[in-house]
């Protein structure tokens, strides 16, 4: 039995551009098969169904159909599949200032479509908000920053970063530093292994207070007073 994916949809509306009147629709489910695609749009419905998964074991069928609740213009219509989602930008075949009160003929509502809240503007502030970029799909657009080993774009890794050679060339792992003298550069930088406002402390465990914040004067800071002596006790 077919599974319902889940649609996003948010829209704008204008009276004279109708590059402006259109309907953002998402159909949120990642990992669909473009081979098992079916996938029909006409001016009053829209129809899908395709196979999704992480592999062909694990993939299931996803389908849905409704009614528009006015019609829309097909050939002015665009849509792109990306890893993520099918994104549809349909244009309303006629220009009107009001937004429509749903996306669907039928009044019944449903659990799976649902408003766009990153897309949806109220209709009176529209002609200020910018219009919401289509969905794309980094990871695929920029190769996986090739595999992230290294920062892939970067050449030779962060070695090829300007001033990292100081550091012993960032090998793997940093190579140990190249082999530097981490506690005289420490020193040198004012604490020691035990300075810089105890970096390795609070900062590691996601505090956010302690030295070398600003506002602290840790650095006037002479530490407690001594203890006095205490009295011997009397017999």
């Amino acid at each position: 039995m077919s599974k319902h994916p889940e649609i996003l949809w948010a829209q704008r509306s204008s009276e004279t551009d109708e590059t402006k009147n259109v309907l953002f629709v998402t159909v949120n489910l990642p990992n669909i098969n473009p081979a098992s695609l079916e996938f029909k749009l006409e001016p009053t419905k829209v129809s899908f169904k395709a196979r999704a998964g992480v592999s062909a074991q694990d993939e299931k069928e996803y389908a849905f159909e409704f009614d528009f609740f006015k019609e829309i213009d097909v050939e002015k219509s665009t849509q792109r599949l990306t890893s993520r989602s099918l994104f549809l930008n349909l244009r309303k075949a006629k220009n009107e200032v009001e937004y429509w009160p749903r996306i669907t003929a039928s009044k019944a509502r449903t659990q799976f479509i649902k408003t766009d809240f990153s897309k949806w503007v109220d209709e009176d502030e529209q002609d200020d908000a910018p219009a919401p970029e289509e969905e794309g799909d980094p990871m695929g657009d920029m190769g996986g920053m090739g595999g992230m080993g290294g920062m892939g774009g970067m050449p030779g890794g962060f070695g090829g970063m300007p001033g990292m050679e100081a550091l012993g060339g960032g090998g793997p792992g940093m190579g140990g530093m190249g082999g530097m003298d981490i506690q005289k550069m420490l020193a040198q930088m004012g604490g020691g292994a035990g300075g810089s406002g105890g970096a390795g402390g609070s900062w590691a465990e996601g505090e956010t207070t302690g030295a070398g914040i600003e506002g602290d004067d840790s650095s006037d800071d002479e530490g407690p007073p001594p203890l006095e002596d205490a009295e011997p006790a009397k017999p």
